[in-house]
């Protein structure tokens, strides 16, 4: 099966979660989540990781994770190996304890208030899933949150809370400048509005592959690029390649609508079925890796079975218009290799 990209760097920032396999518990008892925590701490001192907030839940668990060094891949796979070994010895058992591989959303760590964001959605996951007792998010014993705001409880090594708070506008000891913060969020989930705002801010942290602006998007796509050169376009899946895909084949459009002599506009008010959109058509699937869909949406081409039709009669062209309007394309794209020889 195809795998996500990982894209890993110097100082990289991701939001990491990984659920139990057939999403069972990771955790059977207290006894169990120290051994996690021990772990990380562990793992911490091997890679440099710096920890910003954690979240431990009965099936799954939450990290915000900074990597000095290039070495995530490297830090979650004796991360959650280590724990599997462990866990298992104490129950006697044996088999996969992670379902498939851990998500690793990329973070913009730079600018923005990306920290806040992800760190809030962390530590109100216990709130969102209706584990807490009438004392609140303060008083749930797995999760950074405590850490943060209460003074007698002693904070790990490698557990840091200042570039969240930085991000927040706070200084690194105002505890109780990010318990209002943070307990305010709290009661905002549990008014519709408030919950409906909070879930759309979140979006992009359960259904993307990055967090952070256009700039930060266009370096990941920058990176993912040289992950991808080089490999069978079947190795890797995702969002970073799916958006890596679509990048590359806006600008092979752009080259073929000049080739061809038409403006980006005439594609909407065109025929489905015309020559230059069928060779256009195969022209991208042959070229880039976006899916077919893509193409006929793009192109106007109504429904994706054209994208197929367009495909098989531009391979081997009967018609002398699509073999001639095919040699302009295939000319065009040996002028513009030579170009940058």
């Amino acid at each position: 099966m195809a795998r996500k990209i990982r894209l890993e760097y110097a100082g990289a920032v991701y939001h990491v979660m990984a659920r139990g396999n057939q999403g069972r518990r990771i955790y059977a008892n207290e006894a169990d989540r120290k051994l996690w925590l021990q772990t990380l701490g562990e793992g911490c001192e091997q890679t440099g990781w710096r920890i910003h907030a954690y979240v431990l839940m009965p099936n799954h668990y939450h990290l915000l994770v900074e990597t000095p060094e290039a070495n995530l891949v490297a830090g979650m796979k004796w991360q959650q190996s280590i724990y599997t070994q462990r866990y298992n010895a104490r129950h006697r058992i044996f088999g996969h304890l992670f379902q498939g591989r851990y998500k690793a959303l990329v973070v913009d760590g730079a600018e923005g208030n990306y920290f806040a964001v992800v760190s809030t959605y962390i530590h109100l996951n216990p709130a969102r899933a209706h584990l807490l007792g009438k004392d609140g998010l303060a008083d749930y014993p797995w999760s950074s949150y405590p850490a943060y705001v209460r003074a007698r409880m002693g904070r790990p090594s490698w557990l840091t809370t200042e570039r969240v708070m930085g991000n927040l506008g706070l200084q690194a000891g105002d505890r109780a400048g990010y318990a209002a913060y943070v307990e305010g969020r709290a009661m905002e989930l549990k008014r519709k509005g408030g919950r409906e705002e909070l879930n759309e801010q979140w979006r992009a942290i359960r259904r993307g592959w990055y967090l952070g602006g256009d700039g930060f998007r266009e370096r990941l796509l920058a990176r993912a690029e040289r992950v991808l050169q080089g490999v069978r376009p079947s190795t890797y899946s995702g969002g970073a390649k799916r958006e890596h895909g679509q990048e590359q084949a806006e600008r092979l459009l752009g080259l073929g609508l000049e080739v061809l002599g038409m403006e980006g506009v005439d594609l909407a008010q065109a025929a489905k079925g015309m020559a230059e959109k069928q060779v256009l058509a195969w022209w991208l699937c042959g070229r880039t890796t976006v899916r077919r869909r893509w193409v006929s949406e793009r192109l106007g081409m109504g429904d994706e079975s054209r994208v197929s039709q367009a495909i098989r009669r531009v391979q081997q062209p009967v018609d002398p218009g699509l073999a001639r309007l095919k040699k302009q394309i295939e000319q065009a794209e040996i002028k513009t290799a030579a170009s940058r020889l």
